[in-house]
């Protein structure tokens, strides 16, 4: 007895009864202030920093190319020129790394103007032109390429010199708005350019990756012909996700019997399948000491060591299986029972499937104000100009100060250095703008978490709540609440915004210290240290595991929140030491639980790519013309999508089931601390779960008898 006592103290003490429980607490007050403050003091700066960015920040270098001046093409004056146009592109890459040339957005060391057309031929400047006027050879032509303000009667050669014009053409197409030279296009022979072979393949290979517009065209046309088929292919898995959960309400028995009896033959055919091999293996001597240790992993596939490992070791897991279906099958039966309770428990408030879907919003709401407001950051440098000359060595440019500041606006007058320009270098990233930027990027990383975390909070929150007035209602016809999901939402928004906030920034925290670890590992990837990696890889997995840990502990403390209306801390220890007091059953609801879960999401998301693979392949026949596939450029885009539809939607649908099964789990284990089922203290479990038991209760649900 004094040993039981003293497991009892371990784990805390059971909850006594209370004649003014009824389910979740009405009258309660507001938890975890401080953090509540802290939290709307957090989201106050996160929306300041939204109005910095916006203020400060220019999207469009991202989105539109910037001539020699750092004006924007296809914007403003350029509004009908939105291609830019490099007078010697080849100078991109003769100067440096084709790959370089890209990540820094092609600021090449040549003018760059804006143009309505990209050159559809090849031309270049003969001899006998150099002595014409710009706008005959340009103008006249329809060559629209010299930069704003050349005048009609400037001889071509000046014009050549002082790089205001360009020497040549090649045809060209636009990618990425900017206009870059076509596959064959062939580099004329004039000073400084080269006819070598890896010019023209760095270009090649630099269409290759750029020019994506026939490609998004094509997935475009494919989304329109396909659209309203990967809506139905989502309805699909609307329709089997409400249909499993309402098999789980019908047949939860004969199913967990025959997923368990599944997993039992997966099993065997593993144990007979290594026992096949290692016995061949055997009879031919293959042994690793022949082998020798190698790093080689696919070479220990040839040993009959390895397959040794795997029989003993399938066999361990056999075994273990056996006998929990053996000493946990009234365990496995109470597990049972509550997937039935929670199916009832969905039917009763249909409006929890959907819940999700307001989840969904607010989590795309947090993802797209993160998103904008780093790239308004990250756009927020002041733009920088440096003078520029074509050829700098020249005598006559001694004196001029390559790459200083200049002024843009004012374009210097120099005839003495040939071309002399203010281009537009790049955006001030240095200094205190650098520090800032880094500094308030970091902030909306914390936020971008936080905020994430918290709508995943208050969303298990909201759940539990609603699914907790479910199981202690005496009369499941008259104690439920009329909206149970909406008092819930209220209820968790008006009281609990600090115990959630509280539970996000714990979680956060973690995620936090595994992004950083996952950058540290990153940057000393290149050291092959195997003590380093070892060491890493310890950290990593711990990480990991303390995340797992905070999410399962986070989930049932918002439980407790949702019935009790205390704080987190208090929550979280009272969810703890009741589930320790209970451990067996919890690990044999989990698995259970997880198991169901992970076959209807195979069997929703399976049934939806089968089917769209068959139909967008036009393997399906016989349907009527008005049921053709289409005719698609890429059929794996549609079948794509509508998998990945299927799995959100099935994902939604189960976490909720999920988090109505953990919720009716807590609240019966406290239903069998709390009562004995006489008629004072009758049991709120259902009747299955009394015969599980073996216990009844002496007042029938509803009943007046019981006391106030």
């Amino acid at each position: 007895m004094g040993g039981k006592q003293d497991g009892d103290e371990a784990y805390g003490k059971p909850a006594k009864y209370d004649p003014s429980f009824r389910g979740p607490i009405k009258n309660r007050s507001c938890t975890d202030i401080v953090c509540c403050i802290l939290f709307l003091l957090f989201i106050l700066g996160y929306i300041v920093v939204g109005i910095v960015a916006w203020v400060y920040g220019d999207p469009r270098q991202v989105l539109y190319p910037r001539n020699s001046t750092g004006a924007y093409c296809g914007v403003g004056a350029n509004k009908d020129k939105p291609y830019l146009l490099y007078f010697n592109i080849f100078s991109c890459v003769l100067t440096t790394n084709i790959i370089t040339v890209a990540e820094n957005g092609l600021q090449c060391p040549t003018p760059q103007v804006c143009v309505s057309s990209c050159p559809e031929v090849a031309w270049t400047v003969e001899v006998n032109q150099f002595s014409q006027k710009v706008g005959e050879v340009f103008y006249t032509a329809n060559r629209n390429f010299c930069l704003p303000g050349v005048p009609w009667d400037m001889p071509v050669i000046q014009s050549l010199q002082q790089e205001l014009c360009p020497s040549f053409l090649l045809p060209s197409a636009p990618a990425l708005g900017r206009c870059l030279p076509l596959l064959n296009s062939t580099p004329p022979e004039l000073p400084g350019i080269s006819s070598n072979t890896s010019i023209s393949q760095g270009i090649s290979g630099l269409l290759d990756s750029l020019n994506a517009r026939d490609i998004s065209v094509k997935i475009f046309e494919d989304f329109a012909q396909s659209w309203y088929w990967i809506l139905v292919a989502l309805g699909v898995a609307l329709v089997l996700s409400l249909l499993f959960i309402l098999l789980l309400r019908l047949v939860a028995g004969p199913l967990v019997l025959v997923l368990i009896l599944g997993v039992l033959g997966v099993l065997a055919y593993g144990i007979y399948h290594c026992w096949m091999e290692y016995r061949v293996l055997r009879d031919k001597g293959a042994s690793i000491t022949q082998q020798g240790i190698t790093t080689n992993l696919s070479a220990y596939r040839n040993v009959q060591e390895t397959w040794l490992v795997a029989l003993i070791v399938l066999a361990v897991l056999e075994g273990i299986l056996l006998l929990m279906l053996i000493f946990l099958r009234q365990r496995i039966r109470i597990a049972i029972a509550l997937l039935k309770e929670a199916s009832k428990a969905v039917g009763h408030m249909m409006s929890t499937m959907f819940y999700p879907l307001v989840t969904f919003v607010l989590l795309l709401i947090c993802i797209v104000y993160w998103a904008m407001t780093a790239l308004y950051l990250a756009t927020s440098g002041q733009p920088q100009y440096v003078l520029w000359a074509p050829n700098a060595s020249l005598p006559s440019c001694e004196k001029v100060q390559m790459n200083t500041s200049c002024n843009p606006m004012a374009q210097p007058v120099n005839s003495s250095c040939p071309g002399l320009m203010c281009i537009f270098q790049s955006y001030s990233s240095t200094g205190l703008v650098k520090r800032s930027l880094f500094n308030l990027q970091i902030y909306g990383v914390l936020g971008l978490f936080w905020t994430l975390n918290w709508v995943l909070a208050l969303g298990q929150c909201v759940l539990a709540g609603a699914f907790a007035s479910f199981y202690w209602a005496l009369d499941k016809r008259r104690d439920i609440p009329t909206f149970p999901l909406i008092s819930a939402f209220i209820r968790t928004l008006r009281y609990h915004t600090g115990s959630l906030a509280f539970g996000a920034l714990i979680l956060t925290l973690v995620q936090i210290a595994r992004v950083v670890l996952e950058y540290i590992d990153n940057k000393l990837r290149g050291a092959q240290n195997p003590v380093a990696r070892c060491i890493m890889c310890c950290f990593k997995c711990c990480l990991w595991c303390l995340e797992k840990f905070i999410k399962f502990l986070n989930r049932n403390a918002y439980i407790m929140i949702a019935i009790y209306g205390k704080n987190f801390c208090v929550s979280a220890k009272n969810a703890f030491m009741l589930l320790m007091r209970n451990i067996v059953r919890v690990v044999v609801l989990d698995k259970v639980t997880d198991l169901l879960l992970f076959f209807g999401k195979l069997l929703v998301v399976g049934g939806v790519g089968v089917l769209s693979f068959f139909f967008f392949t036009g393997r399906i026949q016989g349907l009527g013309t008005n049921f053709e596939s289409p005719s698609l450029n890429y059929y794996w885009l549609p079948i794509m999508v509508s998998i990945l539809g299927a799995y959100v939607i099935a994902n939604g649908f189960f976490s909720v089931f999920g988090m109505c099964v953990d919720t009716l789990f807590l609240c019966f284990l406290e239903d069998l601390e709390r009562n004995d089922g006489s008629l004072n203290k009758p049991y709120y479990m259902p009747t299955a779960l009394l015969k599980i038991l073996g216990k009844k209760n002496e007042a029938l649900p509803g009943d007046k008898k019981r006391k106030k």
